[in-house]
């Protein structure tokens, strides 16, 4: 039986495409998983793998503060190495984030090969600091690649849940009506901005037909303030495959994970980066998804501002007149979403597992 350690932690985009993996692997693999206490594994992982957890925080103070950190981030290797060997992996997968860096360093230690995936445009931290320390660094974005000196880096894409790979049911509770539908997610981090954004933007495209979902999260003060037969609106959904597959445009962060889940949909989209990602990674994100033509930017600008209402009218307003073929402008944005979309990313890396779990 083949053994397989998975260090991913923290937030759904380190989460979801480490799932993606450990669910294609083939019939007689064994999955640990290695976490963090209190974060979104101990939700999901439970259940489906073994869950192993350390403490390994990112390096946010400063002076003692920092030093402390590190130096714990540095003895979580020794467990990690510790469940290894006991285990009895013969290769280790990350997602990066600071779990890759015990999960890194002990491999090493141990002398199991690793590989770690970076889906961002811009690596993280983690990426950059111990990327040539493993056997090879896939990459969700080939932008990332020049970024990465000293490495082995494999373009192999971001994966998604399967069930954003097969086609999913309407939601039954979207709003009834001819005209298109926009989807709009704020996402985990800095919703409100683009809350308030869309909402804003939005009275005239609902005077003129256009039917909008609006996943707002659940830390939206103004939530429940605009209301519209056609405009419906929640806090979270878990029918992201249907809602994506049906859109005829989103509005979105440029999280690699949502750009992946947007590409493989076909669901043209507006992109608002988060302002305060770390190294403003999704505004490269965005930028990587422009230039083949999937999606609009737009900055993340105040309510009371034009830029995503007109960035809106330009993408809705042909098919709201009925505008078909050339030109309605989402035919070529969806084009672009399929150049951007890797839907084989989980085979991929489970080949790479494979190979490097016989050597």
């Amino acid at each position: 039986m083949a053994r397989l350690l998975i260090a991913a932690s923290g937030t759904g985009g380190h989460l979801f495409p480490a799932l993606a993996v450990a669910d294609c692997l083939p019939p007689g693999w064994a999955v640990s998983w290695l976490g963090v206490p209190d974060r979104l594994e101990r939700e999901l992982v439970p259940s489906r793998y073994p869950l192993h957890t350390v403490r390994a925080g990112g390096l946010q103070g400063k002076g003692l503060v920092k030093l402390f950190q590190l130096l714990q981030l540095l003895w979580s290797t020794v467990p990690v190495a510790r469940l290894i060997r006991r285990q009895q992996c013969a290769v280790v997968f990350t997602t990066g984030g600071y779990i890759a860096a015990p999960a890194i360093l002990a491999a090493r230690f141990c002398r199991r090969p690793v590989v770690l995936h970076e889906s961002n445009a811009v690596p993280g931290r983690v990426t950059r600091l111990l990327g040539r320390f493993c056997t090879r660094v896939a990459l969700g974005l080939p932008q990332a690649a020049p970024l990465l000196p000293g490495c082995r880096p494999l373009v192999t894409g971001t994966p998604v849940r399967a069930a954003f790979l097969q086609p999913a049911p309407c939601p039954e509770w979207l709003p009834q009506g001819p005209g298109p539908l926009l989807l709009v997610i704020g996402g985990s981090q800095g919703a409100v901005g683009l809350n308030r954004m869309l909402r804003a933007a939005a009275p005239p495209l609902l005077a003129a037909g256009c039917r909008i979902v609006h996943l707002c999260g659940s830390h939206d003060p103004d939530q429940g303030r605009l209301r519209h037969p056609l405009y419906v609106e929640r806090s979270f959904s878990d029918e992201i495959p249907g809602l994506l597959q049906h859109a005829d445009l989103a509005v979105s962060r440029a999280g690699a994970g949502s750009l992946s889940e947007l590409a493989v949909s076909r669901t043209p989209a507006v992109l608002v980066p988060f302002p305060q990602a770390a190294d403003d990674h999704q505004l490269a994100n965005a930028q990587a998804a422009l230039a083949l033509g999937a999606a609009l930017l737009v900055h993340q600008h105040a309510p009371d501002r034009p830029p995503l209402g007109r960035a809106l009218w330009q993408l809705l307003g042909p098919r709201l007149r009925g505008a078909e073929g050339l030109a309605d402008p989402l035919n070529s944005l969806a084009e672009g979403m399929g150049r951007l979309a890797v839907a084989d990313a989980d085979r991929q890396l489970v080949a790479l597992l494979l190979q490097l779990s016989a050597l």
